[in-house]
């Protein structure tokens, strides 16, 4: 009776926790900024939450049907591991989060790993800032293959309503946590790190330096980088004087234009 009434007022919960938490972080850039901003926030900010706009329309045609509303369909026929194994909700929901947050780390790593893939996800590194706007920004054909990925795996794990919309509500709000351009005290940020991603953490993937753009690949859980040996604890250059974005888009202002970036991906030297 709970998980039903939990799953009615899914669009109610979710906007709530996107709002509450964009709102908290970007209370908390204004009073202790970790970083000057390169680019003016009002063209930025107008850019990246327009993507956002534009992405949640273009989602809402392509796949009328969200993440939770497609494990519920998952549920009534009974498909994936989960519900062949019987598992009880209390064992199933955490060992769900825990897979699909695998998947998204898989998935960001292959995004890294093919140029195919690559083209779409510059967009989100192409940002020469790094704030809380910086983990919304992704290019609506990302976009997409991510929620067919994500859909793919909700099927062949089986995975209940209640579970994937408890990761996506963790997923979102932590992706604006760790892109917040914020910094915690050392002694909170390096015991942290072991259950959360932090910004100082994943901050180094957004690094010039594809080394360290190639490192820190999670967005909720920091366990993967720790065991796939992707884990990166510092810039070379120091936090303070690592340089973020893309080394072809440093000096250009268009990289925070909405325009560009839709384009970005099908330039002859994206």
């Amino acid at each position: 009776m709970f998980a039903q009434k939990l799953l009615a007022q899914e669009p109610l919960i979710r906007s709530l926790c996107f709002f509450g938490i964009l709102a908290i972080m970007a209370l908390w850039e204004s009073l202790a900024p970790h970083r000057p901003l390169l680019i003016a926030k009002s063209l930025r900010w107008g850019s990246n939450l327009g993507l956002v706009l534009l992405n949640t329309l273009l989602l809402r045609a392509v796949f009328p049907l969200a993440p939770v509303g497609f494990a519920e369909i998952a549920t009534v026929h009974n498909w994936g591991l989960f519900h062949w194994l019987d598992l009880p909700p209390g064992l199933a929901i955490p060992l769900t989060i825990i897979a699909l947050d695998l998947v998204i780390y898989g998935q960001h790593v292959a995004f890294h790993a093919f140029p195919i893939l690559w083209r779409l996800h510059q967009v989100h590194h192409a940002d020469r800032d790094f704030d809380v706007t910086t983990g919304l920004r992704f290019h609506p054909c990302e976009i997409f293959l991510s929620m067919g990925i994500k859909i793919g795996a909700i099927a062949l794990l089986g995975a209940t309503p209640v579970a994937v919309l408890i990761f996506e509500v963790l997923l979102n709000g932590t992706a604006m946590f760790n892109h917040g351009n914020v910094s915690l005290p050392p002694w909170l940020d390096r015991p942290l790190r072991w259950v959360l991603v932090t910004p100082d953490m994943h901050r180094v993937h957004h690094s010039i330096i594809p080394e360290e753009t190639n490192s820190n690949y999670g967005f909720n859980s920091p366990w993967w980088d720790y065991l796939f040996r992707t884990y990166r604890a510092t810039p070379a250059q120091g936090d303070e004087g690592m340089t973020i974005g893309l080394e072809a888009y440093q000096t250009s202002q268009q990289v925070a234009q909405l325009p560009w970036m839709l384009l970005l991906p099908f330039r002859p030297w994206g």
